[in-house]
């Protein structure tokens, strides 16, 4: 049985991990993720993770449904 435990990121990796997803893109594609993540320090699951947290703190923030959906009629 694993016991791997979720690390934290430290804030130096927040601070990457926060510009990109304010001034980069909050939907990152999988090249771009790859490239976050070896900014950061992080592997691709543990960024990946932290882009899904952050965004639905974003949309909660922002009253927007937490679920990715269309906003279309």
């Amino acid at each position: 049985m694993s016991t791997e435990k979720a690390v934290s990121p430290t804030e130096e990796q927040v601070e990457i991990l926060e510009y990109n997803f304010n001034k980069v893109n909050k939907h990152p594609d999988p090249a771009t993720l790859c490239l976050i993540a070896a900014e950061a320090g992080l592997t691709e699951e543990e960024t990946l993770r932290w882009f899904k947290k952050r965004l639905a703190e974003w949309r909660k923030s922002e009253g927007l449904p937490s679920e990715s959906g269309s906003v279309r009629d």
